[in-house]
């Protein structure tokens, strides 16, 4: 490992390096597949692979059209109209998992108030997402989301299930641990990966001792709890192997880890939206004041195996919020541009992150906030990949509150931050944990290393910086200034899984090819 900080910085091409400049702590094998080293703990940088649609490496479907809508007189409210589509194609019976889509021709919609997708298999298209295509103009001054897709989840533990992971330790990045009794767990349970949050824990991040300011919370024990969603692919004796890894060390000093397996309802499943261009109303003149306008173009929440794709959403605050229930999702080929609001907190936040197994991936914003950010208490796996931001306003990162296990994989633009954040926002404090910044293209870049925890910069360029306190421990950097290889650690990862048509899949040419900021620019920029 080799770590450097000191006032300067690299701007490279993003090309293959010719002769294979390689991470010492994850890097291909000889047999072609990722090797990756454990620290002295047993901690490596854990698999992502599973993030995305169906768990990874499975392209988004094509769903039929069943009802299709032309646009109307512009002076016409379509919400109704739009609304009333929606949820007749929400009645009719699910065939092969979806029920159908509805198609807004080309023109121009207009929206008062907000449409909603709460069924499974139900899809909203359009058929462009560019100026000439299908646009939804989200009329009025009414502080709204425009598009919400999800259900009403309920989650239930099962009574009886719950039991202690039985090691002092558990490293993150390993799929598999033991547990009191393995004849109770069976392959394909879904289990609840429960990691509570310690008065002890709390403590030795000093996270009960923020500098105060107004409106600054402390950490409070049972607040930072740590829930992961997993299921079961194999069970040895008392050993359960997991289909994703540990994202957080589990320490017995710390309370340990649980586990239990639970029951759920109302998450809708294969629903998703396409092909269209949200366009706020606002008050001409005032994009840096003007509050009172539709403000999140979409938000997904307790939705599995959900996708958005070729959106841009323009003028709102907010691009596409996905929410704690939101859990195989990806939103790709969508832009956040020209957004309008006062720049400053939970404003211009182009793709948030509260979800597990979501990729965010080939998405384009200008005058953002954050362009890749996460929530409070946000648990991986999940990927940002090959994201453009230009003009962004704030860093790039886990913004609140241990997020846990998140990749940020070839980025560009603006500054990248995984640190103590101090008392920023109401008391942020350790914004994350497990965070790995690769190949990622930065104005600057400071990782710091959290207690029970670290953080990454591999192949990254930009100025190295100590952060808000440059007192606290640096995390780790290697070849900084000169890309490594392979290109994406997460598709390397769906390849030494899946093969490479899950790469393939997933995928655009651009993509394999290492071109995909030119694609960004081409197709986003409008």
């Amino acid at each position: 490992m080799k770590i450097w900080y000191g006032l300067f910085g690299l701007v490279l091409a993003f090309v293959h390096c010719a002769d294979e400049n390689r991470s010492a702590l994850i890097h291909v094998g000889e047999d072609g597949k990722l090797v990756a080293h454990a620290d002295s703990l047993g901690n490596t940088i854990p698999d992502f692979s599973r993030a995305g649609y169906m768990g990874g490496g499975v392209a988004l479907p094509h769903v039929p059209d069943v009802i299709i809508l032309q646009p109307a007189d512009p002076l016409q409210d379509d919400t109704g109209r739009i609304q009333a589509a929606i949820d007749s194609v929400s009645r009719r019976s699910l065939s092969q998992g979806f029920r159908g889509a509805v198609l807004l021709r080309k023109g121009t919609y207009a929206v008062s108030g907000s449409l909603r997708l709460g069924a499974s298999g139900v899809v909203l298209r359009g058929e462009g997402q560019g100026p000439d295509g299908t646009i939804i103009n989200a009329t009025g001054t009414e502080k709204r989301t425009l598009i919400h897709l999800g259900g009403v989840l309920k989650i239930t533990e099962i009574a009886g299930s719950r039991q202690k992971i039985a090691a002092a330790y558990v490293p993150w990045g390993t799929m598999s641990f033991a547990v009191e009794n393995g004849t109770a767990l069976h392959k394909g349970d879904k289990i609840i990966i429960y990691r509570p949050s310690t008065i002890e824990w709390i403590r030795d991040l000093k996270m009960d001792r923020i500098v105060e300011r107004e409106g600054t919370k402390q950490w409070q024990p049972g607040s930072k709890d740590l829930i992961y969603e997993r299921t079961i692919m194999a069970v040895h004796g008392n050993r359960v192997e997991l289909d994703a890894p540990v994202i957080n060390a589990m320490e017995e000093k710390y309370g340990g880890g649980y586990i239990y397996r639970y029951e759920e309802e109302g998450r809708i499943n294969q629903s998703g939206l396409e092909n269209l261009r949200l366009v706020s109303s606002y008050v001409k003149g005032k994009e840096d004041e003007d509050e009172e306008h539709a403000w999140t173009g979409v938000t997904v929440d307790d939705a599995a195996n959900a996708w958005v794709r070729n959106i841009s959403i323009v003028h709102f605050a907010r691009g596409v919020d996905l929410y704690d229930g939101a859990i195989f999702i990806t939103v790709q080929d969508c832009a956040l541009l020209k957004p309008v609001s006062q720049i400053r907190g939970s404003r211009r936040y182009p793709f948030p992150v509260k979800g597990q197994y979501c990729l965010v991936q080939r998405c384009y914003s200008d005058h953002a906030r954050h362009m890749a950010a996460t929530g409070a208490c946000t648990c991986g796996p999940n990927v940002f990949l090959d994201m453009l931001a230009e003009k962004p306003y704030n860093d790039t990162g886990p913004h609140q509150r241990w997020a846990a296990g998140i990749l940020f994989d070839n980025l560009k633009g603006g500054r990248f931050h995984a640190q103590d954040r101090g008392n920023w926002g109401t008391g942020h404090g350790w914004a994350g944990a497990q965070q790995i910044f690769w190949n990622c293209e930065t104005d600057s870049i400071c990782v710091q290393k959290p207690p029970t925890g670290q953080n990454y910069a591999i192949g990254c360029t930009g100025k190295l910086t100590r952060g808000r306190f440059p007192d606290r421990e640096p995390g780790y950097v290697e070849s900084h200034g000169r890309h490594v290889t392979p290109r994406s650690l997460y598709l390397q990862q769906l390849q030494d899984r899946l093969g490479e048509q899950a790469v393939e899949n997933v995928t655009t040419a651009a993509q394999r090819q290492g071109t995909v900021y030119d694609q960004l620019q081409q197709a986003l920029n409008h």
